[in-house]
């Protein structure tokens, strides 16, 4: 059976290095190994508009945002197959098919949903398109027969509910043309949920808790400078908290082996820096100089493609435009093996045709 991918991000602003070590950093690793088939990667826009209903062109002017982080992250079109949800018609088709194998209550029991749904305010007033988020989920995943999902750990929730959707249609129409998905997780477990700049759980636009793969040198330093880190760290000599601490939580997620041959020789590894700061006499704000070099060093790239792929607008629309074709022409297939599964290929069943005219008495 062939391995592809299938992952994506909703287009309501400028990806962060939450998104980064969380998801893009491993696309990128996956697109390199060789190990896949195929590997598409979506701008969920339809998805976006759930809860952005009446504010589509704050979902419109993101598309591109997303694109060039996708392609400053070194995120290749000659490799991968990058589209626009909105722009594959069969995935909305396919959500509605779903849509009758999930009832109401297993809808309201996804934790996910059920977080999102507090996040936003929506407890008395749910748009239907937002709480059926996780079946049109289903649908972007098996239209493309997705083997593996790479997606953070709170989308667990959403990979398990898009693998009971495919058991359901599978069983119901005696047919194996749906393919179960397997999750990716980030193999960095502070990767796995990386904490705003103010030490809040969730790295969020509306919280100004991000640091964006876009952001100039000065706004990295400005936000690295200002992180939590342990409130009881007062004077250098005090003995320091790792856990909880933002600063060593992006050095877990961001340090490399050479990092402190660079620019912390005193230091043989994290750990070392870690029992300094322990102990004390050891001073934020040397850690979080440290910090920001390695920043540095991973987004001075992507800062540096970015700026490439600005000067050519237009072409990466035209990326955009071919991948969603791409795109299109798969879903169709997958359709198709749907519907005939599901017995309403009308046109297409000729024994259904001559039965019904044999029936009636017509020619044949």
């Amino acid at each position: 059976m062939p391995k592809i991918i299938l992952t994506g991000d909703r287009p309501t602003g400028r990806l962060h290095v939450g998104h980064y070590v969380g998801s893009l950093r491993r696309r990128v690793e996956l697109q390199n190994s060789g190990e896949f088939d195929k590997i598409y990667i979506m701008i969920a826009d339809a998805q976006a508009l759930t809860d952005n209903f009446d504010n589509q062109e704050k979902v419109r002017q993101n598309i591109i945002e997303v694109a060039l982080d996708y392609l400053s992250v070194g995120l290749d079109p000659e490799k991968i197959t990058i589209f626009i949800q909105s722009q594959v018609p069969e995935l909305t088709e396919m959500t509605f098919f779903y849509a009758n194998l999930v009832t109401v209550s297993r809808l309201q029991r996804n934790p996910t949903v059920k977080n999102e749904i507090q996040m936003r305010n929506f407890e008395a007033s749910i748009p239907v398109g937002f709480f059926t988020y996780p079946i049109s989920q289903a649908s972007d995943i098996t239209a493309f027969k997705a083997t593996h999902v790479p997606v953070g750990e709170d989308q667990e929730p959403m990979i398990e509910q898009a693998r009971e959707i495919v058991r359901k249609f599978n069983a119901t129409y005696n047919t194996d043309c749906l393919i179960e998905p397997a999750i990716v997780l980030p193999e960095n477990d502070a990767c796995r949920r990386l904490p705003g700049t103010d030490g809040k759980a969730k790295m969020s636009k509306s919280l100004g808790n991000c640091i964006y793969l876009a952001d100039t040198p000065e706004d990295v330093k400005t936000k690295v400078m200002s992180m939590y880190t342990d409130p009881n760290h007062i004077k250098v000599s005090d003995p320091g908290q790792i856990e909880g601490n933002t600063v060593f939580t992006y050095l877990d997620a961001f340090v490399k082996p050479d990092s402190f041959s660079k620019y912390l020789p005193e230091y043989e590894n994290l750990d070392a820096l870690k029992d300094h700061y322990r102990r004390g006499g050891l001073g934020d704000v040397k850690v979080k100089r440290f910090l920001l070099a390695v920043l540095e060093d991973e987004l001075a790239p992507i800062r540096a493609r970015r700026k490439e792929w600005e000067k050519n607008i237009p072409g990466v629309y035209q990326i955009l435009k071919e991948g969603s074709e791409v795109a299109r022409a798969v879903a169709a297939q997958t359709m198709h093996e749907m519907k005939d599964a599901m017995k309403i290929n009308y046109f297409d069943d000729y024994e259904l045709i001559q039965a019904q005219a044999k029936k009636f008495g017509g020619e044949e």
